[in-house]
């Protein structure tokens, strides 16, 4: 059985469903987005109103403006017939079993025999939802839930009911990751399914545990935040944003849903959750919970949040925290490293950390099998929907298995019968790494079975007990088979130093000179790299080590340049933040694998620099190529002039070609964030089969004062509107400098090694300036740029 989708159908255009036809649009399907008809004449208002809210919302649940011409709007009167041509149909309605059950009725009517039907539902059993439907429908049913928002959120959970073909959900669970860049996981068809059952729970401990211990929520949220690989809203800031509405709603229906689940049923509602309900203060979308925003400011002109006491249930200033376990969390970056030294601590922050983490482990394995038959189900629910850096059973295995069971033990609760047989076979830990692959404790086979999906993935963790190739302190050079390489970068932020810099020409060497095939540059982290290390920068130039700032500025140039000028193919792949000087590395190398949640952009401009890493070049040099004879050239020029000199970052990998960063004849967008590495090496091999290396370019046409004088009649037009101050304007007259090719009298030729001197002299030139050192400085304080 072969299933192929082209065009999809999104039945409801509310919060969820309009996310998730932009999501899909943006993914490149045709989208029959529909709902209820208006009263009037208009009868796609409702629906339209609604894709429109949507599309102004921030951030963007589009990776590309123009995408949403992908999306095609209707009414379920006039338009539900129009279903007849699509692949899969998803139903996002209100969460009412007849109701949407009538529509499924209606469904019934015009789908196409083979064609995918799925719902949405977050809470109703997915059995229910077929009932006297025929079998061709019941045999491609099931649950598809997405989280909120769906371009961001990775988890799609997939919920089979006995009836659904099973060749129909192992292609749904492999086009979900291939297709829409997400994390597919299997469920049961139980209560809640796998990430809001385990994650509502915990939160509901949480509480219980903050108001016992007599913390203050903001403390609460700090230790079951950032502390531990957490969302930085913590839990009650979490519980504000989902509304605690909702959130209480789910809590009731898993206590009505799950009878014999003993840790639900004992689970209560807190009185300052019974308080806020009683006023309606019900988080976000109230403007008022767990905090309110209120109208003073602090010391630097930010709002100030006022926080609930749990006890009194009045709102009080949020303090500066004094918990030594706050404290110390913010000392240690190595996040398995920091738990174990936390749960060791005594003050209140730990205890609370030690019974949650206790109650967290021994409640998810008591929900498997029942909720899914897979520990790693658990964790990449947890990872993907709620966006945690370790699921509960790699928690455990961080702070390490006896210490999870003196928690769990601490805790009050006992760990499943599953865990004791563990035990007796002598097993001590959830997963295991074997010839650089993971293995996942496999509860019916009692052994440890590879966990799937794999094969496209490159974690870096799993290299540990091989020696690197070459290393220093900010790098490390991988062996990823097929004569392949790929350079990690090590440094904190990952921000490009002189050990990356002098990294990836030693890794270029060794390439070269060992018959690599070619090298990768790329790397696990959340962020690709926020750039070059700012911080020496600003020491070089606060002390006047001029000289050494110009060799700083010299080798960052000829690292750039080494990567293009390499006899072996040189592929980025990012992901992430992608900024500045990692923007420049990676339009040098042959080619560029992006993630689609890769946000790039030439950002120096709000440090009071110019692009110094031969981005600048850069810029010119694919200017000239892309001007063609008889072409109109200054209006090319201002568009790309204009994105460095407003520090312009993308919203999506997609947005960097028109950006100009990425290039359409070079350069791909990866859907599926965890795929670029191994998209990166497919595109080495491709490109080593039959590589020449490039020659150094001395054919770039500049403009000289013919361009300068339409650039600086630009960089004014920048003031006058207000989004430029006096020394934006002294920066922007020095990109448009280097851009421009100098006061030449007349559009020429050049090289790139005049144009790579004429950036690293304004670089230089700029950073002299006092207003540059400022914005250096408070960038390195505030971490944001100042306006000066």
């Amino acid at each position: 059985m072969k299933f192929k989708i082209n065009k999809i159908a999104v039945l409801g255009s509310g919060l969820m469903g309009s996310g998730i036809a932009c999501h899909l649009a943006g993914a490149g399907f045709q989208v029959l987005l529909l709902d209820l008809a208006a009263e009037g004449q208009d009868k796609n208002q409702l629906v339209n109103t609604a894709l429109n809210k949507s599309l102004t919302s921030k951030p963007s649940p589009i990776y590309l403006k123009h995408f949403v011409s992908r999306i095609k709007t209707g009414n379920f009167d006039e338009n539900l017939k129009d279903i007849k041509d699509c692949d899969w149909i998803i139903e996002v309605i209100v969460e009412k079993l007849e109701i949407k059950r009538a529509l499924f009725e209606k469904i019934e009517i015009y789908r196409k025999p083979g064609s995918l039907i799925t719902s949405n539902t977050s809470g109703i059993p997915i059995h229910l939802l077929n009932k006297g439907r025929s079998s061709d429908f019941k045999a491609h049913f099931f649950g598809t839930h997405f989280f909120n928002p769906p371009r961001y959120l990775k988890l799609l959970e997939i919920t089979p009911t006995s009836e659904t073909n099973t060749e129909v959900i192992d292609f749904f669970m492999e086009f979900g990751k291939e297709y829409l860049g997400k994390q597919t996981v299997r469920c049961n068809d139980t209560p809640a399914f796998i990430a809001n059952r385990i994650g509502v729970v915990s939160m509901s401990k949480i509480f219980e545990l903050t108001e016992e211990l007599g913390i203050r929520i903001s403390d609460a949220d700090k230790i079951t935040g950032l502390a531990i690989g957490r969302p930085k809203s913590g839990t009650f800031r979490l519980m504000d944003f989902v509304g605690i509405d909702t959130a209480s709603f789910v809590t009731s229906d898993l206590k009505k849903n799950c009878p014999n689940d003993q840790i639900v049923q004992r689970l209560r509602k807190l009185k300052s959750i019974d308080f806020l309900l009683q006023n309606k203060w019900i988080g976000n979308k109230s403007g008022k919970g767990f905090y309110e925003k209120s109208e003073l400011k602090d010391h630097k002109g930010k709002p100030v949040f006022l926080a609930l006491n749990l006890n009194t249930l009045e709102y009080e200033q949020e303090q500066k925290s004094t918990l030594e376990s706050i404290a110390i969390s913010k000392q240690i970056d190595d996040l398995p490293r920091r738990l174990k030294t936390l749960i060791k601590l005594n003050d209140p922050g730990a205890i609370l950390l030690r019974k949650s983490l206790g109650f967290l482990f021994a409640y998810s394995s008591q929900c498997i099998p029942e909720i899914t038959d897979s520990i790693y189900s658990i964790d990449h629910a947890m990872k993907n929907g709620y966006a945690w850096e370790l699921g509960p059973f790699e928690y455990w295995d961080a702070i390490g298995f006896e210490e999870g069971l003196k928690l769990i033990e601490e805790s009050g609760e006992t760990p499943a019968d599953w865990i004791q047989n563990m035990i007796l076979k002598k097993n001590s830990c959830f997963y295991k790494i074997k010839d650089k692959q993971f293995y996942c404790y496999d509860l019916k086979m009692q052994e440890y079975g590879l966990v799937p999906g794999q094969q496209y993935e490159f974690r870096f963790s799993v290299f540990d007990d091989n020696p690197p190739v070459y290393a220093n302190d900010e790098v490390k050079l991988h062996d990823i088979g097929d004569g392949v390489l790929c350079l990690e970068f090590k440094s904190k932020y990952n921000a490009i130093g002189e050990g990356i810099l002098r990294g990836i020409q030693e890794s270029i060497r060794i390439a070269e000179e060992n018959n690599w095939n070619g090298l990768v540059i790329g790397n696990n982290a959340n962020h690709f790299s926020v750039g070059a290390n700012l911080m020496l920068v600003g020491m070089l130039a606060f002390q006047q080590e001029y000289e050494q700032l110009d060799q700083a500025v010299r080798l960052f140039q000829q690292t750039s340049m080494r990567c293009r000028y390499s006899s072996i193919p040189v592929v980025a792949a990012t992901q992430g933040y992608v900024f500045g000087g990692a923007v420049e590395l990676a339009m040098h190398c042959d080619a560029a694998i992006c993630a689609a949640e890769s946000y790039i952009g030439l950002v120096e401009v709000g440090v009071g620099i110019i692009p110094g890493g031969a981005g600048t070049k850069e810029f010119a040099l694919r200017l000239s190529d892309e001007w063609k004879e008889g072409d109109v050239q200054i209006p090319q020029l201002i568009s790309r002039f204009k994105t460095i000199a407003t520090a312009a970052v993308s919203t999506s990998a997609y947005e960097a070609f028109d950006l100009g960063y990425l290039d359409k004849k070079r350069d791909e967008v990866c859907i599926n964030g965890t795929k670029q590495i191994y998209l990166a090496k497919q595109k080495v091999l491709e490109l080593a089969a039959h590589y020449v290396k490039p020659i150094p370019r001395e054919d770039i046409m500049v403009l000289g004062q013919q361009g300068l004088a339409a650039l600086y009649v630009a960089a004014h037009s920048l003031k006058l509107g207000g989004y430029a101050s006096e020394h934006d304007i002294k920066i922007a007259k020095k990109i448009a400098y280097v851009l421009c090719g100098g006061d030449l009298s007349y559009a020429q030729l050049v090289n790139e090694q005049y144009l790579l001197d004429l950036e690293r002299e304004a670089f230089m030139s700029l950073c002299t300036e006092p207003k540059t050192l400022e914005r250096i400085q408070y960038m390195l304080e505030n971490n944001k740029p100042l306006r000066n």
